[in-house]
């Protein structure tokens, strides 16, 4: 099972390079506040506002990484713009991996593996 089906009860998106970009959508973007933008990590896999717009994105790009995409005992949250990464990492080259990728994600700011344990 996916990363976004496990998580979020959530498909793959048709493209999933642009959901991960993290651009916000022309349209969300025009409904916006005059002079407010949409905070990275609140950008949604279609470019809508969503709380949990990082997290989504992270777990897609953990699906499209063949390394990590079978890992079912971590999990991914977030907090404000920290990737919170929990559960059993089967390695530490998995949860170096993982945080690897969490990293490159617009909006983050940091990957917190405090709550993650090896074996």
């Amino acid at each position: 099972m996916s990363w976004l089906k496990r998580m979020f009860g959530m498909e793959k998106p048709q493209n999933p390079e642009q959901a991960m970009s993290g651009q916000a959508a022309p349209q969300a973007a025009a409904n916006a506040p005059a002079g407010e933008t949409i905070a990275p990590e609140r950008i949604g896999l279609n470019g809508e506002y969503d709380q949990s717009g990082l997290a989504k994105r992270v777990a897609l790009a953990f699906d499209q990484d063949p390394q990590v995409a079978d890992c079912d005992t971590v999990w991914v949250a977030q907090t404000g713009s920290t990737v919170v990464l929990k559960g059993k990492a089967p390695s530490q080259d998995t949860l170096n991996r993982l945080t690897q990728i969490a990293n490159n994600i617009n909006g983050a700011s940091a990957v917190d593996t405090n709550q993650v344990e090896i074996g």
